[in-house]
C-alpha cells in the first residue's frame, strides 16, 4: 500500500495554451500589467455579463482591501461576516481600522445565515461580506434585501465561486457593490497567484483601478502607450501595490475559456463522492439546487458522532495508507488567537460553526484526478469508515 504514489489534495491543470501564451508575454518585453491583463479582465466580464466591469489584482486578500476601501470603510465601522471561513475575510477590516463582526453558520451549508447578520447589526455597522464558501451560492436574496433595508454595502468573497450561477444570473451579476474572485493555484481556474474585482458602479471601479497601484491618476500601460509624456503621472491618493502582472494574466486567459469544462469535471467527482459516501457515519457537504449553483471547489465532508475515527486521525491513516492528501476548511476565526483575544470570542457562541469545525475534512477534488484517483478516494474513505 505504502508503495502507490501519494495523491495530493490539488493540483492545478496548465495546459499547452497557457503555457505558449505565457512564452509570448515574455518575448513580447511586456511583463507587468499591460495588454494581457487588460485582454483578461475584458474576457472574464463578459463570462459574467451584466455589464459589470472587471479588475484583475494579485490577490483575492488585494481584492476585497480594495473594495472595502471604495465603499469607505473605516476607524469606527463594523462589517459582518461569518467565522466559518478564512481569515482573509475578516483580516481586511483592520486593514482599515474597521471591526468585523463575526456570525455563525447555517448547520447544512455552513454559511451565514441571514438572521444572524440582521441581529448583529448596530449603528456601526456599513458593510456585509457573505462567503460563497466551497463554492456554493449563498442566499443573496435575503442578504441583499437585509443591506438594502439598513443601507449597507455588500461585498461578496466569492473566492471559491467561479463559475456559479444564482437564479437567473451568475455571481458578479447580483445586486451587490462588488464581488471579488480568488485565482489562487488551488481554485477552480487559477493565475498562480491573483483575483479580480467585480462591479457595475463606474465611480467604484475607478477607486479601484487608482487604489490598486499607488493611487497613480493611470496605470503604467497608459502610461507609455498613450500620447501623454511617459514620465507624467499625478498620485491622487496613498494607494496600493495590488496589480496583477501580464504572466499571470496570461495563464487566465486560457484558464477562463476551460472554466466551464472544469466546473463539470468538478461536479462529476463531487456527485460520486455524494453517492459513494451516503451510507457512511458522515454529513454530506450541501449540493446546488435550482436557485443556487455550486462550483465545487471543496468537498468538505464531516464525520458524524459515532464515526470509527475522528477527524484528526482519518487524515493521518489517509495520508499513511492511503497515500492521499486531505484538508481541513476551515479553522473557524472565534477560534483562531489574534480574533478570539481581540473580540472576546467564545466557542460557546458559535456552536454550529465550532461542531462542524470538529469534524470537517476536504476531500481530494481537481480536474487533473483521473477515475482511478477518484476511486481511490472513495475505496479508502469507505475502508476507514465504513465498518
Amino acid at each position: 500500500m505504502s508503495e502507490r504514489p501519494f495523491l495530493p489534495f490539488a493540483l492545478p491543470e496548465i495546459g499547452q495554451d497557457e503555457i505558449d501564451e505565457v512564452i509570448d508575454t515574455l518575448r513580447s518585453g511586456w511583463l507587468t500589467t499591460g495588454p494581457k491583463t487588460r485582454r483578461f479582465e475584458q474576457d472574464f466580464a463578459a463570462a459574467l455579463g451584466g455589464g459589470v466591469e472587471a479588475m484583475a489584482v494579485n490577490s483575492a486578500t488585494a481584492g476585497l482591501h480594495l473594495a472595502l476601501e471604495a465603499c469607505g470603510i473605516g476607524p469606527g465601522d463594523e462589517v459582518i461576516t461569518t467565522t466559518y471561513t478564512f481569515t482573509a475575510s475578516a483580516e481586511i477590516v483592520r486593514y482599515l481600522g474597521a471591526d468585523p463582526v463575526l456570525v455563525d453558520v447555517d448547520p447544512h451549508t455552513l454559511e451565514m445565515i441571514p438572521s444572524l447578520v440582521e441581529r448583529a447589526i448596530t449603528p456601526r455597522t456599513k458593510a456585509i461580506i457573505p462567503v460563497h464558501l466551497a463554492g456554493l451560492a449563498c442566499d443573496m436574496d435575503s442578504i441583499l434585501a437585509i443591506a438594502k433595508r439598513h443601507g449597507l454595502r455588500v461585498v461578496e468573497d466569492a473566492a471559491h465561486a467561479f463559475p456559479v450561477r444564482y437564479k437567473e444570473g451568475m455571481i458578479g451579476t447580483l445586486a451587490s457593490d462588488f464581488t471579488v474572485y480568488s485565482f489562487y493555484a488551488t481554485k477552480t481556474v487559477t493565475t498562480g497567484e491573483g483575483g479580480m474585482v467585480v462591479t457595475r458602479d463606474p465611480g467604484l471601479a475607478q477607486r479601484c483601478r487608482t487604489m490598486r497601484l499607488h493611487g497613480i491618476d493611470r496605470d503604467a500601460f497608459d502610461r507609455y502607450t498613450s500620447d501623454k509624456p511617459g514620465w507624467y503621472y499625478e498620485i491622487i491618493a496613498p494607494g496600493f501595490k495590488y496589480n496583477m502582472t501580464d504572466l499571470a494574466a496570461s495563464l487566465g486567459i486560457h484558464q477562463l475559456k476551460r472554466a466551464q469544462a472544469f466546473k463539470e469535471r468538478r461536479t462529476r467527482i463531487a456527485d460520486a463522492y455524494l453517492e459513494a459516501f451516503a451510507d457512511l457515519p458522515v454529513i454530506l457537504p450541501a449540493g446546488p439546487t435550482a436557485d443556487r449553483d455550486h462550483a465545487w471547489h471543496l468537498f468538505i465532508l464531516r464525520l458524524a458522532e459515532g464515526a470509527a475515527l475522528d477527524r484528526n486521525r482519518f487524515i493521518e491513516r489517509m495520508s499513511a495508507e492511503g497515500r492521499i492528501g486531505c484538508s481541513v476548511h476551515y479553522i473557524p476565526l472565534h477560534m483562531q488567537p489574534y480574533w478570539k483575544e481581540r473580540y472576546g470570542l467564545r466557542v460557546e457562541d458559535f456552536p454550529v460553526a465550532t461542531k462542524a469545525f470538529e469534524g470537517a475534512v476536504s476531500l481530494p477534488i481537481y480536474t487533473l484526478m483521473t477515475d482511478r484517483d477518484l476511486d481511490r478516494v472513495i475505496s479508502e474513505v469507505r475502508r476507514l469508515l465504513g465498518a
